[in-house]
């Protein structure tokens, strides 16, 4: 069986697991999680990194961080991870789904203005498979409306927009380090903080709402509970897994470009021919190689495809169903069936294909001659 996903084990991971043991420290907040801090803070330009315990939970932060009320509206894709919205609807807030464009299936921009009204307080833009929404017309029309930007990032790590890395254009940007990432401890994520009036409350919260870091820093003789908060430090054993994937980046990044670039190649004609659509990258954007799909032409034909690959021994998935047509999004959000129309379809129709950096040249040349001949 060729597997859908396969986390990649960097060189130093073991070793610096067990040096976390052996000096004790492995609760949270240590000396590994500091170091993975500060490379995100210099491959983003964040103004500071807060390792989490997931994604969801930097998401949870950045609702508390914008102190979201019941009635309070917040805009995001109708096709993305049910946590996304989560995050906001657990402070009362309501979402606002918005359909995907065509092409890159990020956010359309062209329909966020009329998602608008005196209620919304944060548009939440997913960078789906790792290629960046268009942020030069979401920035300047949430700044005109004074609405928040939360990037959902846990895609993009380290793709880029017009040359700025992703992650560093909303106020708040969250990160996932789950195994299906490119760079995994398992479970983890991280909070990027871009607005500096933020950062002392995100780490007040991430402390279950102590002022545990100042006591640390020498600022505060005592720590105490000052805010609302949780547990959401990482255990310095995961932050000891996550530094050695992220100083091995460049070599992780590299092999899962040259698997995506494999795919594009080896696929292009016989989609052109079949009319299946591939992911489409503007050329202003510099994609995170997260995952390659293709979009089949109807929910009969992608169940069919991911059973003839499921036959020759190979792991296909689909992705997202519809958030605004789940049970929890049809009771809290507005949006009814037809209203994301290209939500409704991709979701029928997209497939995602084995995608790991350690996957062989002839394991993907099985995958791809095996897709060729289908239909």
């Amino acid at each position: 069986m060729i597997h859908f996903n396969q986390a990649t084990v960097a060189d130093r991971q073991l070793e610096y697991v067990r040096e976390a043991f052996e000096t004790h420290h492995v609760s949270g907040d240590g000396p590994f999680c500091r170091a993975a801090e500060r490379i995100l803070e210099t491959g983003v330009g964040a103004k500071r990194a807060l390792l989490t315990t997931s994604c969801t939970h930097a998401l949870e932060m950045s609702a508390l961080l914008l102190d979201l009320r019941p009635g309070d509206e917040v805009i995001v894709p109708a096709f993305t991870f049910v946590s996304t919205i989560n995050a906001f609807a657990l402070r009362g807030a309501t979402p606002v789904f918005c359909d995907v464009r065509q092409d890159t299936l990020n956010l359309d921009e062209a329909l966020l203005e009329s998602k608008i009204t005196a209620r919304t307080r944060a548009i939440v833009p997913v960078h789906y498979a790792g290629v960046a929404c268009e942020m030069n017309a979401i920035l300047p029309l949430a700044e005109s409306r004074n609405i928040a930007v939360v990037e959902d990032n846990a895609h993009g790590l380290f793709g880029s927009y017009h040359g700025r890395p992703l992650g560093s254009f909303g106020a708040l940007a969250t990160q996932s380090f789950h195994e299906t990432k490119n760079f995994s401890c398992g479970e983890g994520g991280a909070l990027l903080v871009n607005d500096e009036r933020f950062i002392e409350r995100a780490e007040i919260l991430r402390e279950k709402g102590t002022n545990r870091s100042r006591f640390f820093r020498g600022q505060v003789d005592k720590y105490t509970w000052v805010d609302l908060g949780s547990s959401w430090v990482l255990s310095d054993v995961l932050g000891a897994v996550l530094r050695a994937q992220l100083e091995a980046r460049e070599s992780i990044q590299r092999r899962r470009e040259a698997v995506w670039r494999r795919y594009a190649a080896g696929l292009g004609d016989w989609a052109r021919a079949r009319g299946v659509g591939l992911p489409s990258v503007p050329p202003h954007c510099e994609q995170s190689f997260h995952m390659f799909y293709l979009v089949l032409a109807d929910l009969a034909e992608r169940t069919a495809f991911i059973e003839h690959l499921g036959k020759a021994g190979m792991k296909a998935v689909f992705h997202y169903q519809p958030l605004h047509l789940s049970p929890m999004g049809r009771e809290l959000g507005t949006a009814r069936e037809g209203d994301c129309p290209v939500t409704e379809r991709i979701a029928d129709c997209l497939v995602r294909l084995p995608f790991y950096a350690d996957l062989t040249e002839s394991e993907q040349d099985r995958i791809i001659e095996t897709a060729c001949a289908f239909g």
